[in-house]
């Protein structure tokens, strides 16, 4: 992968909080991981707002060097177009997040994760920013491999549904995901402009259907999603519904430091909305499928 002379970098360190490495060691490699995770959320507010993105890399680096996020198509494009203009060895892959109703080893690979590895001091790397709730550091590409960061425990295996692919294994007590899945052959940005374009705009995408915000740090992961902000950490979880939209955006910016200030006041009654509207519509669904599943307490609550 090249460098692109037209990514704001330094704006991008700045954000991070990093200095330019001396060369690219993996040191450098675990700080840039953990400072992207703690000050650059996870999140889908752009489609919730109504406004059009794309997976080119240098379209995201400049919207985090302007304060903002995105999800794993921005954050790990963007991570991967920074590390290799530092020198480092990085690879983009076609990845698929899988839930606790899919077949977690199925040979299918249905695209909606960006995977960066990177070659470094003679290890090859798992790098991920895009996840969400997972992981806070680098782990080694090693069948196997089991690594306790913070309150969760991830693994690394082989994928046993495409020879060559790999399978992260994340947490079961995370209430997000349960693995996910690459391939092994390298491609280009633009290899997820199609599952972009359809996580973006399909009505069946989560991103789509609900509001998604999240960060990692050293102890734990803070994660919104709708008007539900819970906590996971070495105490459990802890869940809050927020009532109101200024709690709603404090949160935002105390919790993720996402002032948005390019989202005017109609904007944001528009987007909270949205939001109470799909989280009306999550109780509905919640409520139906527990009728579903017992019939006569239903009946008789």
């Amino acid at each position: 992968m090249r460098p692109d002379p037209k990514a704001d970098v330094a704006g991008y360190l700045k954000r991070l909080g990093l200095e330019r490495p001396v060369r690219p060691d993996v040191e450098w490699l675990f700080a840039v991981q953990r400072a992207h995770m703690e000050r650059i959320p996870y999140e889908n507010l752009e489609i919730q707002l109504g406004r059009a993105t794309s997976v080119d890399p240098v379209e995201a680096i400049g919207r985090i060097a302007r304060g903002r996020g995105g999800y794993c198509f921005h954050l790990n494009g963007a991570l991967g177009t920074l590390l290799a203009g530092l020198g480092y060895e990085v690879t983009r892959h076609l990845g698929h997040v899988r839930g606790r109703t899919v077949d977690q080893h199925a040979p299918e690979l249905t695209i909606n994760h960006q995977v960066l590895t990177v070659v470094c001091e003679g290890e090859r790397w798992f790098v991920d920013t895009g996840l969400g709730d997972a992981p806070y550091e680098p782990m080694p590409l090693r069948a196997g491999y089991a690594a306790r960061q913070g309150p969760f425990t991830y693994g690394m295996e082989r994928w046993s549904g495409r020879v060559g692919g790999w399978r992260f294994v994340h947490d079961p007590r995370a209430e997000s995901f349960t693995s996910m899945v690459f391939a092994p052959e390298p491609v280009k940005p633009a290899a997820f402009a199609e599952a972009h374009q359809r996580l973006s705009t399909s009505p069946d995408s989560d991103f789509v259907r609900a509001a998604v915000v999240g960060r990692r740090d050293a102890r734990g992961a803070d994660v919104l999603r709708g008007r539900v902000y819970y906590r996971v950490d070495g105490a459990g979880i802890s869940k809050r519904l927020l009532e109101t939209p200024d709690e709603w955006f404090a949160l935002l910016a105390d919790v993720y430091g996402l002032e948005l200030p390019d989202v005017d006041g109609p904007a944001r009654e528009r987007l909270w909305a949205r939001i109470a509207e799909a989280h009306e519509r999550w109780l509905a669904e919640r409520e139906q499928a527990e009728q579903s599943a017992d019939p006569e307490a239903a009946e008789t609550a």
